[in-house]
């Protein structure tokens, strides 16, 4: 308006009536200079926009949660939400969760659901929960599926191990169960799942007596009584595989990997006091 009226010799006047503001309103915005919060709420906006383009998957809570941690910015949730909706900023949509986990037509072994929902840990390795999930990759027409095999620490809610396959077998889950013995000999969980079809065999039950872990199940048509797991993959696939199309099986087995790593080394939680998982994790293991 102000190069309008100066440069171009617009009616003020007419300026103002059209853009239903009075004169003296445009007249005191052009002689007071921005205020010091209206300049730092830009300074703000400018990162806020650096965040969103890196992780569009972001609300305004984890924007918020970002700046304080790794931009040293300190404002509250309030504040972050009016420079988003200044900037038309949206989170991206978060998609249903479409499982692929086989219940057993005949199961060789059920356990009860010892979990019974209480999904607090007071201790790293003493809750662990597990899943199976498929993700899709096109080669041309031909649609291809890749599943993968994860366990959850309900403590830190880390990924304590994981297994990415062409198959949706029982070599998947064991080879998930295994990587995660390896790295945690010690440990003795309370070991959760559904009623896969993997998981309710006697070859799994006797590698769980094995390692002195007892088994739980969730309850038929319960997804709930799994909910943290069916809620990573929630996370994963509204922040590295919806609204992308791979378009061959090493790309997306890359995504993947990466986004475990980001999550469990990079993604800021707030039931964790705004720590990653492994950031949690160690300060159990360094106050232990």
């Amino acid at each position: 308006m102000r190069i309008l009226s100066e440069d171009r010799s617009f009616s003020v006047w007419k300026l103002c009536a059209f853009l239903h503001i009075t004169r003296s309103a445009y007249y005191r915005w052009l002689t007071h200079p921005k205020s010091n919060r209206e300049l730092e709420n830009e300074r703000i906006a400018d990162v806020v926009e650096k965040i969103h383009k890196e992780h569009p998957d972001m609300g305004y809570r984890r924007i918020r949660d970002e700046l304080d941690r790794r931009h040293n910015i300190h404002v509250n949730d309030k504040r972050v939400l009016q420079i988003d909706r200044a900037l038309n900023i949206q989170s991206t949509i978060k998609y249903k969760r479409h499982g692929c986990t086989r219940n057993a037509s005949s199961p060789e072994y059920i356990a009860k659901n010892y979990l019974k929902r209480e999904f607090h840990a007071d201790a790293p390795n003493s809750k662990w929960l597990t899943d199976v999930t498929e993700f899709k990759y096109y080669v041309g027409p031909e649609v291809h599926k890749i599943y993968l095999s994860a366990i959850l620490d309900l403590y830190d809610r880390r990924i304590v191990a994981y297994a990415i396959g062409d198959r949706n077998d029982n070599r998947l889950v064991f080879d998930t169960f295994d990587a995660a013995m390896a790295a945690h000999p010690e440990a003795h969980p309370l070991f959760h799942s559904d009623r896969g079809y993997q998981y309710t065999s006697r070859i799994f039950h006797s590698k769980l007596q094995a390692a002195g872990m007892k088994q739980s199940m969730s309850r038929v048509a319960r997804c709930i009584d799994n909910g943290p797991m069916e809620g990573f993959w929630g996370i994963l696939k509204r922040e590295r595989y919806y609204g992308y199309k791979f378009t061959n099986r090493e790309h997306l087995v890359q995504a993947i990997s990466d986004y475990i790593f980001y999550y469990n080394y990079r993604r800021l939680q707030r039931r964790l006091y705004i720590m990653t998982p492994m950031e949690f994790h160690k300060q159990y293991v360094k106050a232990a």
